[in-house]
């Protein structure tokens, strides 16, 4: 595997343009002060309470999220090519949860094979024919890029559901304008800080018709889940209400919040909690942390649920490799961003090529997420590669497989210095009347050295993402 592109480096090992005044900086400072805005800056997280649950690791153990003082830089030009790519691809999976929750037309005309959607876990036959609030299923997107040895980006994969991370986004910029000001004099860093303004204006647009001033809430499982911290925060951001299920009950298809002053009405509600948790009364009926009949108040155009319920047909790893196949249905575009190339382990041909070469490849379950389920091929010992063996013939659909990328790398404070380390890039992107495409996003860095497991849940860090502005 190839070392990689490097963002901050060409290939004779000068400074990228775009890095220049970071280069400076990192000339001009004294590492004893480069050490001090570190350790400040996880003090300040530590009293903030950023935290992340590292599965695996003893229940309620809780740690900080690793935050690097090198940004990752984006030049202009690159990040309006990613925007205008990120646009097209979100919108072309709202229009492909609109058609297979209604006429399905790119199953009949057998664009798509409709036993990879009719019959997928993620599809919801209690939403076909629900009418959806502006035909928009995923209000909020994180897409997963990474950019490949041949410098060029690559889709990993669609986040439709709850995704997760804004929040260390917009903590990391904050951090990193107060530890490095004299950075951001130098240059045109394209702000983030209004994702909290814009996130509540595309939950207010998609309230239920004839309602001018709705009310929004954050529903969470609760303090016990691993993000927490990120639905406390962004509640707190919007100025809204944040909202356990015990805290909401139905009436008459419509939904309230049970308050000092009373009942009082909820139109809107951004939702932390998985499709099989939302109401008892549907789906798991053993659900602690949802609210019975809620789903029904959403048939009934009574609230409005964001994301949709059923939206995480569109980002199953096995629907995955057919959305440049949706731009070109729906949009009559070529995709601007690339997938990376996939193997269908239900294909027989698939299949036995990737039995052949396990230990190239990485090897993903299609409802997988976090970083679990899966095999790197190239980091994983000959009995991990066996035992995978097994899991793939015992169940062949329920893998995908991928060439392993050498993903790019960024400057990473470790405890020998600056060092290169993979990283991966999240930008969110939120879909009402227009769509909002943050600049940047979250970029997520593999602290181990040569791992290409990015996840905080894996033991990642993050890093802030600057888009210059010229």
């Amino acid at each position: 595997m190839s070392p990689g592109y490097d963002e901050m480096h060409d290939a004779q090992g000068r400074i990228r343009a775009h890095y220049a005044a970071f280069d400076d900086w990192l000339r001009c400072t004294p590492e004893q002060e480069i050490e001090r805005k570190r350790r400040e800056a996880e003090v300040s997280f530590h009293r903030v309470g950023i935290t992340f649950s590292v599965y695996g690791e003893e229940a309620g153990n809780e740690r900080l999220i690793p935050f690097d003082l090198a940004p990752r830089i984006l030049p202009a030009g690159e990040w309006r090519m990613l925007e205008a790519g990120l646009r097209q691809r979100v919108l072309a999976l709202n229009l492909f949860l609109a058609d297979v929750y209604g006429e399905r037309r790119i199953l009949r005309e057998k664009r798509i094979p409709a036993e990879l959607v009719l019959d997928n876990s993620e599809y919801l036959e209690q939403m076909i024919g629900v009418e959806v609030p502006g035909g928009v299923y995923s209000h909020i997107s994180g897409i997963d890029l990474v950019r490949a040895g041949d410098g060029l980006y690559y889709v990993l994969e669609d986040n439709l559901r709850v995704p997760s991370g804004v929040s260390y986004m917009l903590e990391n910029r904050r951090m990193m304008a107060r530890l490095v000001p004299e950075l951001f004099s130098r240059q045109q860093i394209a702000p983030v800080e209004r994702y909290p303004d814009a996130l509540l204006e595309i939950l207010r647009e998609a309230a239920p018709v004839g309602v001018d001033n709705p009310t929004v809430a954050v529903l969470t499982p609760g303090a016990a889940n691993s993000a927490y911290f990120e639905h406390a925060f962004l509640a707190q951001q919007m100025g809204v209400e944040l909202v356990e299920g015990q805290d909401l009950f139905v009436r008459d298809d419509m939904v309230y919040m049970r308050t000092t002053g009373g009942a009082q009405r909820v139109h809107v509600i951004y939702r932390r909690i998985n499709d099989d948790y939302l109401d008892p009364t549907v789906f798991k009926p053993e659900s602690l942390l949802g609210v019975p009949g809620i789903f029904n108040a959403y048939k009934a155009g009574k609230v409005t649920l964001a994301n949709a319920p059923g939206a995480g047909v569109g980002d199953d790893k096995s629907v995955y490799p057919y959305v440049p196949e949706m731009i070109r249905f729906y949009l009559s575009e070529e995709p601007i961003l690339l997938n990376v190339p996939t193997y269908m382990l239900r294909k027989p041909d698939d299949l036995q090529y990737v039995l052949d070469h396990l230990p190239e490849l990485v090897v993903k379950e299609v409802h997988g997420a976090g970083g679990y389920g899966m095999l790197v091929g190239p980091a994983a010992t000959k009995r991990e590669i066996e035992d995978f063996r097994q899991r793939i013939l015992a169940d062949p659909d329920n893998y995908i497989a991928q060439p392993t990328l050498s993903l790019s790398t960024c400057p990473t404070f470790v405890e020998s210095g600056l060092a290169p380390r993979h990283i991966d890039l999240r930008p969110y992107i939120l879909s009402g009347k227009r769509i909002h495409v943050i600049p940047g996003g979250l970029t997520r860095v593999a602290l181990r050295e040569g791992s290409l497991v990015v996840n905080s849940s894996q033991g990642g860090g993050t890093k802030d993402t600057w888009v210059l502005e010229s």
